[in-house]
């Protein structure tokens, strides 16, 4: 049997004729920032001072050593970031130029020196720009001519650190005879009937070239075997009537174990096991009056997508623990999240990030790794991304969270809209890539999966790559220059992106900005703001409904937070009230890799902003909203009540066209029976509409617990009145650092906010933007907050109609 020996430990990296202790897996900046030679990156200014660690070479050593108890011992390095070659006791084992691919190399008893020296990955780049020649690209970095995590080379929200080193675990398996070079279940559900087909490709020894080898896959209690011809087999497992892998939301996450041995006469040689899933995944691309579809169809029912765009949870990826992938995508599924998508532009994730996935029910849409540039398609690019595709194709496919493979993030829009064609002159772009190589590949490797060319993209040059009504969506028009209500000026047929910006919690920005003065315009809020315009474009979001706050920053914070979230819930309302013409929306971004102003609902330091609390209100089963016009931007207000569940909605919603003192001017109640996964639709009688113009009134929908708000000025232009409420903290038993924050409202409170982290940075409450009535009570449940009383809840706590 194939025995495995890690070397994780006993790293070091050379610097300046020194060795400092090497952590792997790790990097170069976090080895440098332990030994005290650099600042933490993440902090302050200190971005631009450990700019120089990028653009120096750097060496890993350690000794190696094993035992010949087999015919062969090879040394397996899972990531390597990015241009390095390896050395043993002096002899080169080879070279590598991509970090997003395993290594092998054949160190059959040698011992020795094993020295990794990687290259900086700016000389690199540089050395394939002169072979390829040059290519656009959105951002001033050489991204496009390296296979490696593009946004090291900076973003529009993250720090450009371009960083080194053994990313990846690294070990030595000892073999002998055979052993399994590869696995690829595909796993189909028919009639009824779950299909296991098993591919299996080995590599053998010399002595055990002509050797008679068997493999042997089992699951669900079904057994099969097969003879390796050659070197490769197929086994074939049939398992009827299997409990179905559903996301979220539609039912279970069964999972089953699948175990697969290869054998020669002597007994087993090496074992592979993994969960999978039974479950059928297509995208219904169909063209019908409203244009091309995209609707992702699971186990045969139509789902609308509620999605998130994922991008690395850490500018340095070594970092990010199984708990910290599960803990974030926890989040995202407590949201009612449904679907991630993995950004182009950072990494295939962790084996952890994907089985969490697979147990919490939520979808991975899997960009292949390009983004916003045009890449060249000769060598030495086009044969890593060959291997590169193989590889992840591969190690990804048994996960049933996987449901489509992607070419790309924006890069066929990039070709026609961004001036790229004239600079290309006829140079390779990557057309090639997400027309031809990738789609051969995934059709090889894991038909059961659809693919996508790319993200925006209508299905053919036929259409504009972004044409709303053909494929998929990037709506960014919207934050880079208009009001927010512009995103219900269309429906799309699928939103992939879009977004609005805030910046981090408070208590985040005390620790990444220490000792600052926090301004919107101060020297760390602009460093830590990556957008182009950025504060620009937050101040102008703000200013349409808000007058701006001049120097006060706590206020600047909430508006900017109460404008992101309700942005992006404007949105997703709107485009959920027309399902099935639109089939999902996919927010840019859940996360953060670093403490910036961003479009992320969870900040870089894991603190949820009020938009995260957004969307666990509009991606619930349930939805009640108003909209503000009828179809074509035409009528009075709209009551979209929205079912996602399996089960019939029958409900009565209560509407009221209400003063801003409080006062029911009127009132009438709507029976309501929406089917499952449906919507209803209903104008909104013409006696409870709010004047055009009315600063004074306002319209209310409930029903079971739900609310939707209508007014019709910017809250600028309403009469709020001075706010006034009472505040309570209560003792929550059996539960220490937890109380109860009751608020109760004397006065209308729009947009009411507890930001718990004024109170401790470890605190966080179960609610966000609320609006209540005069009369009305909330009880926030606030965690992790220590000793509070009145005072302190009262002063961590805003509404939109203060002034």
């Amino acid at each position: 049997m194939k025995d495995v020996t890690p070397l994780n430990d006993g790293w070091t990296l050379r610097h300046e004729g020194a060795l400092l202790p090497a952590v792997v897996p790790g990097c170069v900046h976090t080895d440098l920032h332990a030994a005290g030679i650099v600042p933490d990156p993440l902090l302050g200014l200190n971005e631009t001072e450990v700019a120089w660690v990028g653009r120096r070479s750097w060496t890993y050593e350690r000794q190696l050593a094993h035992d010949g108890g087999h015919e062969r011992t090879d040394l397996v390095l899972d990531g390597l970031d990015t241009a390095a070659t390896l050395t043993l006791d002096g002899r080169t084992l080879g070279s590598t130029r991509n970090m997003h691919r395993g290594y092998r190399f054949d160190v059959t008893g040698a011992t020795g020196l094993l020295e990794i020296a990687f290259a900086s990955a700016y000389d690199e780049a540089e050395a394939v720009r002169a072979l390829t020649g040059d290519r656009p690209n959105v951002y001033p970095e050489p991204s496009q001519y390296i296979r490696k995590m593009a946004c090291n080379f900076g973003w529009d929200w993250g720090p450009t650190l371009v960083t080194a080193g053994i990313w990846r675990p690294v070990r030595l398996e000892h073999w002998s005879t055979a052993r399994l070079a590869s696995v690829r279940p595909l796993v189909t559900v028919e009639g009824g009937t779950g299909r296991a087909e098993i591919r299996i490709a080995v590599e053998r020894t010399d002595s055990g070239r002509e050797r008679v080898l068997t493999v042997t896959a089992s699951v669900a209690g079904v057994r099969a075997e097969a003879r390796v011809e050659g070197d490769e087999a197929v086994v074939r497992l049939d398992v009827d009537a299997p409990r179905l892998w559903w996301p979220r939301g539609y039912g279970d996450q069964h999972l089953y174990d699948l175990t697969v041995e290869l054998r020669d006469a002597g007994g087993v040689l090496d074992g592979w096991e993994r969960r999978i899933g039974f479950r059928t995944v297509e995208v219904d691309r169909s063209a019908d009056e409203h244009g091309t579809g995209f609707t992702l169809v699971v186990n045969g029912v139509r789902i609308f997508a509620r999605g998130v765009n994922w991008i690395p949870d850490d500018v340095f990826p070594s970092r990010i623990t199984p708990e910290r992938y599960r803990t974030r995508l926890r989040q995202a599924a407590d949201a009612h999240v449904d679907l991630v998508r993995v950004w182009g532009g950072g990494i295939y994730e962790d084996e952890a990030f994907y089985t969490a996935c697979d147990e919490l029910g939520l979808m991975v849409w899997q960009d292949f790794l390009f983004a916003c540039s045009a890449y060249p398609e000769e060598q030495p690019l086009r044969g890593e991304v060959e291997a590169e595709a193989r590889d992840n194709v591969v190690r990804l496919m048994p996960h049933p969270s996987l449901v489509l493979w992607n070419g790309n993030n924006e890069n066929l829009w990039g070709f026609r809209d961004w001036e790229w064609e004239p600079e290309l002159a006829g140079d390779s772009w990557g057309e090639g890539y997400y027309l031809g190589l990738l789609p051969r590949l995934v059709a090889e490797l894991d038909p059961t999966r659809p693919y996508a060319a790319g993200s925006p993209w209508s299905g053919s040059w036929d259409h504009h790559p972004n044409d709303p009504a053909h494929g998929t969506h990037h709506s960014w028009e919207v934050w880079n220059r208009q009001d927010y209500a512009e995103y219900r000026a269309d429906v799309p047929r699928f939103v992939a992106e879009f977004g609005w910006q805030a910046p981090p919690a408070l208590a985040t920005l005390h620790r990444a900005l220490p000792g600052e003065d926090l301004a919107p315009d101060s020297p760390g809020m602009l460093h830590h703001q990556k957008a182009e315009d950025g504060n620009g474009k937050l101040n102008r979001g703000v200013a349409r409904h808000f007058d701006l706050p001049g120097r006060d920053f706590d206020r600047w914070h909430y508006l900017t937070q109460v404008v992101q979230a309700r942005a992006v819930a404007a949105g997703i309302e709107h485009w959920r009230s027309h399902w099935p013409v639109c089939a999902g929306t996919v927010v840019w971004q859940l996360n953060d890799c670093w403490p910036v102003s961003s479009w992320s609902a969870i900040d870089g330091d894991g603190r949820p902003k009020p938009l995260y609390h957004e969307l666990r209100r509009v991606y619930a089963d349930r939805l009640l909203t108003l909209l503000p016009t009828g179809d074509g931007g035409e009528g009075g207000p709209v009551l979209a009540v929205v079912n996602q569940a399996g089960a019939e909605w029958r409900t009565s919603v209560e509407l009221r066209r209400v003063e801003a003192d409080g006062t029911t001017l009127h009132r009438a109640v709507r029976e309501v029976a929406v089917g499952p996964r449906s919507v209803v639709r209903i104008p909104v009688p013409e006696e409870l509409v709010p004047g055009a113009a009315s600063a004074k009134e306002f319209l209310v929908a409930d029903a079971d617990g739900l609310r939707a708000l209508h007014f019709p000025v910017a809250d600028k232009e309403f009469a709020y009145p001075a706010p006034e409420f009472d505040v309570d903290v209560e003792a929550v038993a059996g539960k220490r650092d937890t109380v109860d924050v009751v608020v109760s409202a004397h006065t209308l409170l729009r947009d009411l906010l507890l930001q718990a982290d004024r109170l401790d940075p470890a605190a966080e409450a179960d609610q966000g933007l609320r609006t209540l009535l005069p009369g009305e009570r909330l009880r926030i449940r606030v965690t992790g907050c220590g000793s509070v009383d009145e005072a302190r809840a009262r002063s961590a706590l805003f509404s939109a109609g203060a002034r």
